[in-house]
């Protein structure tokens, strides 16, 4: 079966078309394409509150660009769902409402705590050692989505509007990390020995390239913090020549390391698996689940 996400971030927007493939009673997604477009909403919307007449063309375009493929690729089944910067933009609805009559797409705004479950469908830990407590961290260009799993069960999701564009607009208050940071000790204190991070997002998958490790294994806390200085003692031009990224990974991956480094450190998580999952990830097996349970009803 062929599946298709949109997610459409505070950063930019991501189609992923998947084949879900099942083998002796076991479903596995094999990616087919994975297409990445740099809207930056974040940037209008955490200053203006609202999505410029620019960037709604540019969401038209793209979503029209990712229907055509969705369509060469026969994809019969997929979603789209929008994050931070469409849940905070006043004129979303119209946008959406656009949308829909341009490209037949419909969007799905979804809250912090459906984006992290949506995250957590991909279930990672779970095949993972039982004996460790495992802690989710998805950092977007608007918020960070937490979700953490012990004791082979869900212990809590939370989202926090904290995020890499926000981090670059100064628009996180001190108030707002006291925040996330009573929450995570608070949460998580009776595993404090044991807490193992899963990353996903863009910035701690080009970390997790730049350190040049093998698929499979985790990255220290003190490899992060080392990223986070020798990344942040250049500028943003100095980063896009020397480490060969783009301009708009240049200038959000030093925010991102600070988001991932404070949360694994609250947490007292030493080590960062990296397994390249994300929100279109989940909502490809999310969307698999909901055709599977109406087939069988």
């Amino acid at each position: 079966m062929r599946l298709g996400a949109i997610d459409i971030g505070s950063n930019a927007a991501r189609l992923l078309i998947s084949d879900a493939v099942t083998d002796n009673g076991k479903t596995a997604f094999n990616k087919v394409n994975l297409v990445r477009v740099p809207l930056r909403l974040g940037f209008d919307v955490f200053e203006k509150k609202e999505i410029s007449q620019e960037k709604t063309e540019m969401i038209v375009n793209t979503l029209k660009a990712y229907k055509y493929l969705l369509d060469a690729y026969q994809v019969k089944h997929f979603k789209a769902a929008a994050t931070s910067a469409m849940r905070d933009a006043v004129n979303a609805k119209d946008i959406i409402d656009h949308v829909k009559n341009e490209t037949g797409i419909t969007i799905e705004v979804i809250s912090g705590g459906d984006e992290a479950a949506f995250i957590y469908e991909n279930h990672i830990a779970e095949n993972m050692d039982k004996s460790m407590a495992y802690l989710y961290i998805d950092v977007g260009g608007g918020s960070t989505e937490l979700t953490f799993f012990a004791e082979n069960k869900l212990i809590f999701k939370e989202s926090f509007n904290i995020g890499t564009i926000r981090l670059l607009k100064n628009q996180v208050t001190d108030q707002q990390w006291d925040v996330m940071k009573e929450f995570i000790k608070k949460e998580t204190k009776n595993h404090t020995n044991d807490i193992v991070a899963i990353g996903s997002g863009g910035n701690i998958n080009k970390v997790f390239s730049l350190s040049k490790r093998k698929d499979g294994k985790p990255l220290p806390l003190e490899l992060l913090k080392d990223y986070y200085k020798e990344l942040g003692s250049f500028s943003l031009e100095d980063r896009i020549r020397i480490y060969k990224m783009r301009e708009d990974r240049a200038d959000v991956i030093v925010p991102a390391l600070q988001i991932y480094i404070n949360v694994m450190r609250w947490a007292n998580a030493e080590e960062i698996f990296v397994p390249k999952i994300g929100l279109a990830d989940g909502l490809i097996q999310h969307l698999y689940e909901e055709i599977k349970t109406k087939k069988q009803a």
